[in-house]
């Protein structure tokens, strides 16, 4: 009789750990389209919490309080990054928490402050769309002196960075012009600190989308994770072959090979055995931030003082792209495997106490 009651709380608790185990999807497996998106997509209360903003944002929601963890990424004047709630805040310790920040008001977000962004290339390639630019980042809350860390929806624990983050766009080949229809990115990556910042999204009618929009390579940055010229004062749209996936090189004899970046544990990054190739473009055309931007600046009061924008005019021309640092390190939480663990190391300990 004891050994059936042992067997049967033993069972009863392996059976409650394994709903609190699986009572989410990863958030890269979630199929949401865009007229069902829900209040919030991530209802677990796992190791890292709750999802502390929401998914359904509207005219109610916007402004430069909002909670709203919906971005998008459409075209040169009309994007997202994520970013801080409260100012001065580091990306390592705000990453499961970032809120959207656009350029254009409309999307029941925050709405990025004019002067924050200084430099702008969207890029348009047969397998994803980047947006890259320099940008002032303390003005979207983000500490002066931050090397910040990447965003993406997947995480140690699939809950992604954020936590039940949405990224939509109505800017692939495959959406056949139709802006009106969001399609759902579901492999992305978004980088962000040292005043720099690259969103790369990844066509889902792709074949290799999970190549190009890697999530492994969170301590190198931007620079190989999406290469591109960081030019200031410059804002242009071009189109672009694809790049290398992140960490593919082809060596000096012509030899392909594969990095991978050491584990924190060991240190920093001193030295990485190849020098990423920024894919060529064409058809770049430049314009006026003023321009892009109108709409995103008049949400704003104005000064009373004349003064000049920061980010006024796309005449700078740099010839080669800025030294972007390598150190961004993503902050991720560790695995919630060792929770899990405990979970089932306290069942079978509840069991056999059950059965005293």
């Amino acid at each position: 009789m004891l050994y059936f009651v042992f067997l049967s709380s033993l069972t009863l608790a392996l059976w409650n750990v394994q709903l609190v185990i699986t009572q989410d999807i990863p958030l890269a497996d979630k199929q949401i389209p865009y007229d069902q998106i829900p209040e919030k997509v991530d209802t677990d209360d796992g190791p890292r919490g709750i999802q502390i903003g929401y998914n359904r944002c509207n005219s109610t929601t916007e402004g430069q309080s909002s909670l709203c963890q919906t971005a998008y990424v459409n075209s040169l004047d009309d994007f997202c990054i994520w970013g801080p709630r409260e100012p001065n805040s580091t990306i390592a310790e705000e990453e499961g928490a970032l809120v959207a920040w656009c350029t254009q008001p409309g999307r029941g977000t925050r709405i990025i402050p004019p002067n924050t962004l200084q430099g702008i290339q969207f890029m348009r390639t047969p397998d994803y769309l980047q947006i890259t630019g320099r940008i002032d980042q303390s003005l979207i809350n983000i500490a002066s002196n931050d090397t910040g860390g990447e965003e993406d929806p997947h995480g140690a624990d699939g809950r992604g960075n954020p936590l039940g983050s949405l990224v939509y766009s109505n800017g692939f080949a495959s959406n056949n012009g139709n802006t009106n229809n969001f399609q759902q990115v579901i492999e992305w990556h978004n980088f962000l600190g040292g005043n720099i910042f690259c969103f790369k999204i990844c066509d889902p009618a792709g074949a290799n989308a999970v190549n190009f929009c890697q999530h492994i390579y969170d301590r190198i940055g931007c620079a190989y994770n999406a290469p591109a010229a960081y030019r200031l004062g410059v804002f242009e749209k071009c189109l672009g072959d694809n790049q290398d996936f992140p960490g593919v090189y082809t060596g000096p004899d012509g030899q392909v090979s594969t990095y991978f970046q050491p584990p924190e544990s060991l240190g920093p990054i001193t030295s990485i055995p190849y020098q990423p190739r920024i894919p060529a473009s064409s058809q770049c055309v430049q314009f006026q931030s003023e321009v892009l931007y109108s709409s995103a600046d008049n949400f704003f009061p104005k000064p009373t003082s004349t003064s000049t924008s920061s980010t006024a005019t796309a005449t700078t021309s740099v010839a080669n792209p800025i030294a972007i640092p390598t150190s961004l390190v993503n902050g991720c939480t560790s695995p919630a495997y060792s929770l899990q663990m405990f979970f089932i190391i306290f069942a079978i300990v509840s069991g056999a106490f059950l059965a005293m």
